[in-house]
């Protein structure tokens, strides 16, 4: 199945997801509505849900609308960190519109930002489970350590692939993680330790992915702009890689635009880690992430939905946004 197949899969479903994001979204203060409709509307690939919703037909969930509220938290909760991110990123782009932070400010995206997370958590609260509530109260210390440690990380050029990946594993897999694992508490407990399994390698596969596309793609195909990771001097791994294998001037003139978030050497950046294999390099271990997401799921009755779950690990490595 490609990435359509997948999401007509779960069609009602995300009908249900989005009327209920819709009503959690209203409040008594205009600002925070308008907002969030805005972020709605913004629209995304949103994968998190969709592997919540997945993650619980694929564990047995049949009856009920817990797993709509439960994709409902984890597609509120992700979107929170994005526009925290942004405000930390001073970013002016994201999916091809004007930041929130760009368009009303810090202060707004900041604080409607924090209303998300709070209205996460009254919904967390309405699922009446204590493992859920434990699963995502945990995922969230660790998520926000996740972008503590990318912040310590930035301008330092010799961040390691292990540190590296011990960021991804915060800032981008565990709220992968959490999507999964909280579907099958809600669906089949026997089945959480695999559905985190699966989902920590797939979170860890998007983020290299979306890490080399920004070395292959271009603005309008990813919806933000070339460069932003270099000019925020983020060690992603092919930069990381690409100062373990180029030429000494080459690995220092990567150093210093890493140092000083410089994008005077942009292009030639650019070319360096498109010829001089990091991105080979970091396709492939993309690719044993994504080997990995599937191999967890052999423990799971075979479906449609555990099929689509392996496709969707595919998809991650074959996407350009």
């Amino acid at each position: 199945m490609d990435f359509n197949a997948i999401l007509h899969l779960v069609r009602d479903d995300f009908a249900s997801v989005d009327a209920c994001i819709h009503e959690q979204l209203k409040s008594r203060v205009p600002l925070v509505s308008e907002v969030g409709r805005y972020i709605v509307q913004s629209g995304g690939k949103r994968l998190r849900p969709l592997v919540t919703l997945l993650a619980a037909r694929a564990c047995g969930y049949r009856d009920g609308s817990a797993h709509v509220v439960m994709a409902g938290v984890i597609e509120m909760l992700h979107t929170a960190t994005l526009l925290h991110d942004d405000v930390v990123d001073e970013s002016g782009l994201r999916r091809g519109r004007a930041t929130v932070n760009a368009h009303w400010g810090n202060s707004t995206a900041v604080l409607v930002g924090d209303y998300l997370v709070a209205r996460a958590f009254q919904m967390i609260a309405s699922l009446k489970s204590q493992d859920v509530f434990d699963i995502m109260s945990d995922s969230t210390c660790v998520i926000a350590e996740g972008e503590v440690l990318q912040l310590i990380n930035q301008h330092d050029p010799d961040t390691t692939e292990e540190r590296y990946l011990e960021v991804i594993h915060g800032k981008t897999a565990k709220m992968f993680e959490a999507a999964a694992e909280c579907a099958a508490a809600l669906s089949n407990p026997a089945h959480r330790e695999a559905m985190a399994t699966y989902a920590r390698h797939l979170g860890a596969a998007f983020q290299i992915i979306d890490d080399v596309l920004d070395y292959t793609s271009s603005a309008k195909v990813m919806g933000k702009n070339v460069g932003d990771d270099l000019a925020e001097g983020k060690p992603t791994l092919p930069l990381i890689q690409a100062m373990k294998i180029a030429a000494p001037a080459e690995a220092n003139m990567v150093r210093e635009a890493i140092r000083s978030g410089g994008l005077e050497h942009l292009q030639e950046i650019i070319q360096l880690v498109q010829d001089c294999g990091a991105l080979d390099y970091s396709l492939a271990r993309a690719k044993a992430e994504s080997d990995a997401a599937i191999a967890a799921l052999s423990t799971l009755e075979e479906s449609i939905w555990r099929d689509a779950l392996a496709d969707l690990a595919r998809e991650a490595l074959a996407r350009n946004h």
